[in-house]
């Protein structure tokens, strides 16, 4: 089929890359703002700008927030058809409860599990999940929605497609996708040293585009490769669902053989029992960590057969002082406080697999690292929306003497996919500030006008690209990105003007969450117009010449 290997691998890379670029923009744009989602929730609730605070204490604050929780009515719905006879209007069994905070989390994520009485599958559970203020137990409001761990954050591994878990099918086969183009692109370049020092700005657009595609792609091609593989190892469950599915039977009875030999029920035991204090079995977890000289945050808590003689309670050390999420577990019987197990070292194949998550989502103690984590994100970015780019002026002036629609389709998706989702992200922020505080279901509509102004992104950069059918620029990128410059001002100035919380404010009294959101914001702004000139300054001009032949191998 290909006279070459390296040919191949051309195609292999341009035909893969085009087809899942579209994604693979989507998952790196939004995989870089989730490294500060805690920061975007502050910025998007304002009830929760304050200064982060740690674990509360389960008996004076927690404990009561749990006893009030019941699912939300959204959860009950989904029910439908999983029981025999009618949902219940109240669930009283719990099954677990657990809390969870980070060094970077103001609030803490509580949640409750509920046996689902006539439920078809006994495992049945539904779950009330909640935001609480751990300064006096208050949850924050249902209806307003915490946008960067409840949006941005599922859009860049998900595509918030939950039906079937499509969505992660999706971005994992582009992540497997990735991985090939990122082998082939290297396969291609075989000069990726002179690559490296190589961008010619002045040039023409194709010429430019190539040029920063090398180049972002060489600079942080161990990024791209390192969570593109890391990713996949997360999901591994999901995709190769071994112990459920094949293994199902032998799974349970693993778990089963499990809880007999860490002391840890698997099971209730259908005998009511009162609660000892939580609050001393974290105090002795903090002293046995103290004694290993280890830090005594912590991360999660949580407790297991609520209410029953075979609750437990497990104390789990916060990831903030190593790359692994939590760990040194430490567990309690719940009716008297005894010490059931304390967890061992991990083997290797844990502590690998641990560390991989662990890196992936950064949730230790490093700003320096973080910040790099948004630079090889916004790098992806730029490498995919270059190559984008490429293709185009690559085939543009020839698909116009042909008649040929491709690269007006290819066009109108890559501004949709870059500066379309500009605006959708700033006009989601904008919706954020400006609808009312006490508009139920706020979250819903904020949702609703981020996919409607990417919908209408896409309207609009399909009506304004005829002139790509001529051989020349299509002016929806140039007007696209004043219009994302114009909505990320917006969103600065709305936060202004509805909390009070401008940037002088919030810079002298180094409130940073919301300071880095706005000023992240105004530098969006900064580029988008830069790159609204730059255009503005070419659309004049007639379609640029084509390379010579020796880009003929890019497809």
């Amino acid at each position: 089929m290909f006279q070459t290997f390296r040919l191949s691998m051309a195609w292999l890379h341009t035909w893969f890359g085009l087809v899942l670029g579209f994604v693979l923009m989507v998952v790196f744009f939004f995989g870089a703002l989730s490294v500060f989602d805690r920061e975007i929730d502050r910025w998007a609730v304002p009830e929760s700008r304050f200064q982060p605070q740690p674990m509360p204490s389960f008996d004076a604050i927690l404990k009561p927030a749990f006893e009030r929780m019941q699912p939300a009515k959204e959860s009950v719905a989904l029910l439908e058809g999983k029981v025999d006879g009618a949902i219940p209007e109240r669930f009283d069994t719990v099954r677990r409860w657990g809390a969870y905070t980070t060094h970077r989390d103001p609030v803490v994520a509580v949640f409750a599990g509920y046996s689902v009485p006539n439920a078809k599958d006994p495992e049945e559970t539904v779950w009330a999940i909640h935001a609480l203020d751990p300064r006096d137990g208050k949850v924050l409001p249902d209806g307003q929605l915490r946008i960067g761990s409840q949006f941005f954050y599922p859009l860049h591994y998900s595509l918030n497609l939950n039906w079937k878990n499509l969505g992660t099918w999706i971005v994992g086969f582009a992540a497997l996708m990735m991985l090939a183009a990122l082998v082939s692109g290297v396969v291609m370049h075989r000069k990726v040293f002179r690559e490296f020092f190589t961008f010619r700005r002045d040039k023409s657009v194709q010429r430019s585009a190539l040029d920063l595609h090398n180049l972002t792609g060489v600079v942080a091609l161990p990024f791209h490769f390192f969570f593109a593989f890391t990713g996949l190892v997360i999901f591994a469950g999901i995709y190769f669902p071994v112990a459920h599915t094949q293994l199902h039977d032998l799974h349970e009875l693993s778990e089963k053989i499990e809880a007999r030999e860490t002391g840890l029920p698997h099971d209730r035991a259908g005998v009511a029992a009162p609660m000892a204090s939580v609050d001393a079995m974290v105090a002795e977890a903090r002293r046995r960590w103290a004694a290993k000289g280890m830090a005594g945050d912590v991360g999660y808590l949580g407790i297991e057969h609520v209410g029953d003689a075979n609750a437990y309670v497990s104390v789990y050390r916060a990831g903030t002082d190593r790359v692994a999420l939590t760990g040194e577990g430490i567990h309690f019987k719940a009716s008297s406080g005894e010490l059931l197990r304390e967890d061992p070292p991990r083997t290797a194949v844990d502590s690998v697999n641990e560390f991989l998550t662990g890196l992936h989502l950064q949730h230790f103690r490093h700003w320096l690292l973080r910040w790099l984590y948004v630079l090889g994100g916004l790098l992806g970015c730029v490498c995919i929306a270059t190559g984008f780019i490429f293709f185009v002026e690559k085939r543009k002036k020839q698909h116009a003497k042909s008649g040929g629609q491709g690269s007006r389709i290819v066009d109108a998706l890559a501004v949709t996919t870059v500066t379309g989702m500009l605006i959708a992200t700033t006009a989601m922020l904008v919706a954020n500030r400006l609808l009312p505080e006490a508009l139920a279901d706020k979250g819903e509509w904020e949702k609703a006008v981020f996919w409607s102004a990417w919908g209408l992104a896409l309207l609009h950069a399909f009506v304004r690209n005829a002139a790509v059918a001529q051989g020349r620029l299509s002016p929806a990128w140039r007007e696209q990105c004043v219009l994302a410059a114009m909505g990320a001002v917006a969103a600065v100035v709305a936060n202004a003007l509805t909390t009070g919380d401008h940037l002088l404010r919030t810079l002298s009294i180094g409130y940073w969450p919301v300071a880095g959101v706005d000023l992240s914001l105004l530098a969006l702004a900064a580029i988008t117009l830069h790159a609204a000139r730059r255009l503005g300054q070419r659309m004049p001009s007639a379609a640029p010449t084509a390379l010579n032949g020796t880009q003929a191998s890019h497809g």
